[in-house]
């Protein structure tokens, strides 16, 4: 049974012109009431190069939220660990210290409060925080070939953008959205292209999203909201501007093909605070890590093109491509996070692979091409961190893990601590070329944490370093690059096995025998499919 451990939680403190306006759109104020949420706490720092936000700042992307069920394989529940967010956005929530106390009200050029069909129309915003066009009153609202624009030299931005969708050019809050063959522009902090919020549920088709400014992700869903996407196209330059974001309040998001570009700093392609599928697509970082997970929420990627180019920054303890944790800004519910990239291919161009801290996880890689970068320190680092961003206390902030490799080549050093729990299992022909490397820097005063390995009979372990982990599990092979045996020395001095090789296996148990039965079950896309409405040249909108 897995263990799962205690965490300290120390929460830190963290005018529209538009031609032909269709029938019952209004013009004015929204008087829809938000419900606040308790947000009182200043979030903790956010992940890659995430810069925080506020009132006029930019914000970390945060999810939050209970998460939909999940199928087979997903684990999310358990105990929480502590933090802040990672380096930049993500890493990190995209909400920003200084929290916010809700929206009673949004304004908004166009509002939408009964059903309404329109196409051509262009809507046009430039007012301060307000939004270009707005669904709600449980209003169905089709968009077709569309034109929104919505810019401002004087919007804020800030966590009422990040969680609630103040600013954003078209906003869902309580009714269902159907928006086909767009192009929607944003240059406005808080401007996220299209964002679903509460009781809104978005559906958008073959169209593009282009953000300018910070806070302002390409699709965005929070509090709830609901999110479905087919061959969308988008770009966004600013800061904590994933493009494709979730935040405060959690949600789900499907999305089917298309490109997600993100291009500023703190700004992941994936920025996940829900429950988000994503199949066949193309999702560029080039300022930020590719994917950031926080928190009891999930992420699918199916087939998808993925590349990540963080920087390095003095904050944080290392670089890396993917980050699973918990920030400890209240932007994320406390729990399991689960991440599966199934097939597709990943393309790191700086720092290591994978780094999981502060959280409990189930991470599953399954046959995905993987570029390493040039300077990769690791393939997974399951380790505590130096709470230099609020991530956990100091010498308690390790992560549990649960990793599988499923028809995985892999290669870089799998790094843990004495403060985290992880099992690494091999599976179906899986390959791992590097060390197992026990490294207590962020420990503190030590653990009763662990690393155990699983090597399936078909699997190979191919060692290129001395290695340190707890318990051994192979019906498989281990050799070192030539082919010879490698030696598995008992931390007692008892010899398992007696190998010809340079390098050594410290273990406290050695088993020829294996039980793969706590490895994740691979997802596959159907699990999350979801068909186009007829309103966007579908037949049916049913969700597998």
């Amino acid at each position: 049974m897995r263990k799962r451990r205690i965490f300290a939680y120390e929460l830190m403190a963290c005018s529209l012109m538009m031609t032909g306006i269709p029938a019952y759109a209004s013009t004015t104020t929204s008087e829809t009431k938000q419900e606040s949420q308790n947000t009182n706490e200043q979030p903790p720092e956010k992940p890659d190069g995430e810069a925080p936000s506020g009132s006029g700042e930019q914000q970390g992307e945060k999810p939050d939220g209970e998460p939909p069920e999940k199928p087979d394989g997903d684990k999310s529940d358990g105990d929480k660990p502590d933090g802040e967010k990672p380096d930049g956005q993500p890493g990190g929530g995209q909400g920003g210290p200084g929290g916010s106390q809700g929206v009673d009200s949004y304004d908004a050029v166009t509002e939408y409060t009964e059903d309404t069909d329109t196409e051509g129309e262009n809507y046009t915003s430039t007012g301060t925080d307000e939004n270009a066009v707005l669904v709600s009153n449980g209003a169905a609202v089709t968009l077709k070939d569309s034109t929104i624009d919505r810019t401002s030299e004087d919007s804020t931005g800030g966590d009422n953008s990040s969680f609630y969708g103040v600013g954003a050019a078209l906003l869902t809050t309580d009714g269902t959205t159907y928006i086909d063959n767009a192009a929607i522009t944003t240059d406005a902090k808080g401007g996220a292209g299209v964002f679903a919020y509460g009781d809104g549920t978005v559906y958008i088709a073959d169209s593009t999203i282009t953000t300018k400014q910070d806070t302002s992700g390409g699709i965005h869903a929070a509090g709830g909201g609901t999110l479905y996407a087919w061959d969308v196209t988008a770009e966004t330059d600013g800061e904590s501007s994933a493009a494709i974001r979730s935040d405060r309040g959690g949600g789900t998001m499907v999305v089917d093909g298309g490109s997600y570009t993100s291009n500023g700093t703190g700004s992941p392609a994936v920025y996940c605070t829900a429950n988000i599928a994503v199949n066949d697509a193309t999702l560029t970082a080039n300022g930020s890590e590719a994917v950031c997970i926080e928190g009891l929420n999930s992420l699918h990627l199916f087939d998808c093109d993925i590349t990540g180019n963080m920087q390095d920054l003095d904050q944080n303890d290392t670089t890396w491509t993917f980050i699973v944790y918990q920030s400890m800004s209240g932007d994320s519910e406390i729990g399991n996070s689960t991440m599966q990239l199934v097939g597709g291919s990943v393309t790191s161009e700086n720092g290591g692979l994978i780094y999981t801290t502060n959280t409990e996880c189930d991470i599953l890689l399954s046959d995905v091409d993987i570029t390493y970068s040039d300077d990769s320190e690791f393939f997974l680092r399951c380790t505590g961190n130096d709470n230099a961003r609020g991530w956990g206390s100091s010498g308690e902030n390790g992560s549990d893990c649960i990793f599988t490799a499923d028809d995985q080549d892999m290669e870089g050093d799998v790094i843990w601590d004495s403060i985290s729990d992880l099992d690494f299992y091999m599976t179906n022909g899986s390959t791992l070329t590097g060390a197992i490397v026990d490294d207590e820097s962020y420990a503190g005063e030590g653990g009763d944490g662990y690393c155990n390995l699983y090597l399936s009979e078909d699997s190979t372990w191919v060692v290129d370093g001395d290695s340190t982990l707890t318990n051994l599990y192979s019906e498989g092979t281990i050799t070192d690059a030539d082919g010879n045996t490698v030696s598995v020395v008992g931390t007692d001095g008892t010899v398992y096995v007696e190998g010809t090789s340079e390098y050594t296996i410290t273990v406290a148990s050695y088993e020829e025998t294996a039980d793969l039965s706590g490895a994740s079950k691979t997802a596959a896309w159907a699990d999350y499919e979801v068909e186009r409405p007829e309103e966007l040249g579908g037949y049916e909108t049913e969700s597998n």
